[in-house]
């Protein structure tokens, strides 16, 4: 099936959680690789390429000897097979019977599962740059047999894929939400009020924080609804909701454009519905 589904029965179900590649990939690390035909997992920036046919979307079991690299990154096994992760430049010519197709639009033109194993791989890119040089003392690493983690060669520190935890709230009083927008943002698009966990910090208490730093407002019944993988560059979106407890709105502009209260049925534009913020906004209200 092309595209994504309308609707999802919970958070588990959306894009970029692993339960989206519905058994057909299994993550092993690099050292696992058994040689032998597979398929390529082929990133140009934030777009996979696939190799369209009239039966479905599928990832290529070929690829021209000139893109081939010389070390593959073999990342798990996909239908069975071997699937080896590859990075090519943004003005790579797309080779002949692929066609490139974006992990971060409003609407991906993808199934659900190659999207996910898309964002899995930018998820692993993301870790091999920011982990080529220890953080303590700044020599290389080398891989730890049988994981993703790494080991120094030089002092000995061992170093784990960094996967930043996020708190994303669903702000409410009767008969308005609370949205947010960021100046970068596409015009007239608002979300909800979210941010990185500080030292210390449970993920409640970070709800708590950022709402108030944010926007000025306090809350309270703060309730956990669930989560999701985001992998731009490397988050865990932790969702809850909470009702208005009181304060006036002031909006923080070293962070924000904007904030305000809408009414339920005069809402702005609103995040894509593969994200978790979306997943919030039209379940507790009920949106079509």
């Amino acid at each position: 099936m092309i595209g994504l589904p309308r609707r999802y029965r919970s958070p588990d179900d959306l894009p970029f959680n692993s339960s989206c590649l519905e058994g057909r990939f299994h993550l092993q690390s690099p050292d696992g690789d058994l040689g032998g035909e597979g398929v390529w997992l082929v990133l140009v920036g934030d777009r996979l390429l696939i190799r369209g046919t009239e039966q479905g979307d599928y990832l290529p079991e070929e690829l021209p000897e000139a893109l081939l690299p010389e070390a593959p990154l073999f990342i798990g096994t996909w239908d069975g097979v071997p699937c080896r992760l590859v990075r090519l430049s943004r003005d790579t010519a797309v080779p002949t019977g692929l066609r490139p197709e974006s992990l971060v639009s409003q609407e991906p033109a993808l199934p659900i599962e190659l999207l996910t194993l898309g964002g899995l791989g930018r998820m692993i890119l993301h870790w091999e740059d920011a982990s080529r040089y220890c953080a303590s003392c700044g020599r290389t690493m080398r891989r730890l047999a049988g994981e993703w983690g790494k080991v120094c060669q030089t002092c000995g520190s061992h170093h784990f894929p960094h996967i930043h935890p996020c708190v994303i709230v669903l702000v409410r009083r009767p008969g308005e939400v609370l949205l947010a927008r960021k100046p970068e943002w596409a015009p007239n698009r608002y979300s909800l009020v979210a941010g990185f966990l500080e030292f210390g910090e449970s993920l409640e208490e970070a709800v708590v924080r950022e709402v108030a730093e944010e926007t000025g407002v306090s809350i309270k019944n703060l309730r956990y609804v669930g989560s999701q993988c985001w992998p731009f560059p490397s988050q865990i979106m932790t969702g809850f909701v909470a009702d208005y407890a009181g304060g006036e709105l002031v909006v923080q502009e070293s962070e924000l454009e904007d904030a305000r209260w809408f009414p339920v049925d005069e809402l702005p534009n609103l995040p894509p519905k593969r994200s978790i913020a979306r997943y919030l906004l039209d379940t507790v209200l009920e949106l079509p």
